[in-house]
């Protein structure tokens, strides 16, 4: 098996392992939380939790320079250079404990969700994803034991309290921290001056709806939204797997000057993606609204189906911009990744007091589809991935909004759809072995 497999092979598995965990961790703690407590308790806890993860991006400024050089330097056997940049990567999320007379469960999360950002690029980095998956499991033991504490917030703090902790005894057993050198520093600093606001941008997509909801139209709208995001969310999990897994590679390839690898593999996953991603969107148009609200027992809305398609957009250009971050073209990733954050804050401020949760999704639709159309042109520009592979998604939304019309009509659209991608869908199945 060549390197290049064996590390895709590897950080593939440790990813599905890791954020199956955190998937799974999100989705259990909104039905147990909201079953416990009610929804209202659910919408606030939640927005406490998103806040805290939004303020953890600053703290973990350096946590993507620190994957991208970490794996680029190891390309280039430049290990000194990988320990010189740990130690003030992994010191700057304790600069969170000042919020601790505000705030202190706010202040601990945003420090804990910092260290474990800086701790996956890390790993990845330096292509050790399978020991990320290990410490998430230890963790996901800390946070299931949360739920025996009578506050809403211990499962969290455990889970996320005890990867931090593993953490510093891993860089500490591996000798993995160096004495900080200038010309290292400077790279990172310059890197993450310009990736950290498009990982802000992109934070603020994810759990921007859960406290913009609470503050704009109250807890109860906020809980409804809680339990629409941590189930469609957890369509993320297979981009996130495959991002954690070919992010390194980009890089690792770009430092040898393999470009055409990178294109290929951008087009490849997309397509991929894309398949499988609007197969399983249009099953769970078909049941999965009146599942979740059996399971969280409140009604869910039409909202869902929204924030379906939402999330099929995001899943279109994740690729995409992950290699345009990858690569030397990360300003313009996080300009595209800015406007997008404008357009759902904007769009957000007008929906949510009129519309509540069907406001957050159209916001969170806009949003992606602006990005996506962003990123559809700086990579055909920059890296030669064509646009047409994109033909996938827009026909798949096509037939998906059958759905406000009628659920027969839809079936009709999965059948259509599943026609048009047979030879994809063929090609994969070879692929697999089955």
């Amino acid at each position: 098996m060549s390197y290049e497999r064996r590390v895709l092979v590897h950080h593939s598995l440790a990813s599905m392992v890791a954020l199956g965990i955190t998937g799974l961790a999100r989705l259990l703690y909104s039905i147990l939380i909201a079953r416990r407590f009610g929804v209202e308790i659910l919408g606030l806890a939640n927005s406490i939790i998103s806040q805290s993860f939004l303020l953890a991006i600053p703290l973990s400024f350096f946590a993507v320079a620190l994957g991208k050089y970490s794996s680029e330097f190891l390309g280039r056997n430049r290990e000194e250079s990988i320990r010189a940049i740990t130690l003030p990567s992994f010191l700057l999320p304790l600069a969170g404990l000042v919020l601790l007379p505000f705030n202190a469960y706010m202040a601990l999360l945003a420090v804990f969700r910092g260290i474990q950002l800086t701790l996956r690029g890390f790993l990845y980095g330096i292509h050790r994803g399978e020991h990320y998956a290990y410490i998430i499991s230890v963790a996901f033991l800390g946070f299931l034991a949360g739920f025996l504490l009578p506050n809403p917030l211990a499962p969290y703090l455990m889970f996320l309290g005890v990867v931090s902790a593993l953490a510093w005894a891993y860089l500490l057993r591996f000798r993995l921290v160096g004495r900080p050198c200038g010309e290292e520093l400077k790279l990172i600093t310059s890197y993450s001056a310009f990736a950290f606001l498009g990982t802000l941008s992109g934070v603020f997509l994810i759990q921007g709806p859960y406290f913009m909801s609470e503050r704009l139209s109250g807890a109860e709208v906020a809980g409804v939204v809680s339990a629409v995001l941590s189930t469609v969310f957890l369509l993320t999990y297979l981009p996130q797997v495959l991002q954690s897994a070919i992010m390194p590679l980009f890089s690792y390839k770009y430092g040898k000057n393999e470009r055409d690898y990178i294109r290929r593999l951008a087009e490849e996953i997309t397509i991929f993606l894309l398949v499988v991603t609007s197969t399983t969107v249009f099953a769970l148009m078909l049941f999965g609204r009146e599942l979740l609200s059996l399971v969280f027992d409140f009604r869910i809305g039409p909202s869902f189906y929204i924030a379906l398609m939402a999330i099929e957009v995001y899943i279109a250009y994740n690729p995409s911009i992950v290699a345009l971050n990858s690569t030397s073209y990360v300003k313009h990733a996080t300009a595209v990744s800015l406007t997008g954050a404008a357009v759902a804050l904007i769009s957000w401020l007008s929906f949510i007091p009129r519309f509540e949760d069907v406001g957050v999704m159209v916001g969170l639709l806009l949003a992606y589809a602006s990005i996506l159309a962003g990123v559809a042109l700086l990579s055909k520009r920059f890296l030669g991935v064509s646009p047409s592979i994109y033909s996938h998604l827009l026909i798949s939304l096509l037939l998906q909004a059958a759905v406000f019309v009628s659920k027969s009509l839809l079936l009709v659209g999965f059948i259509a759809f599943l026609a048009y991608e047979w030879k994809n869908i063929r090609r994969m199945i070879s692929l697999f072995g089955i």
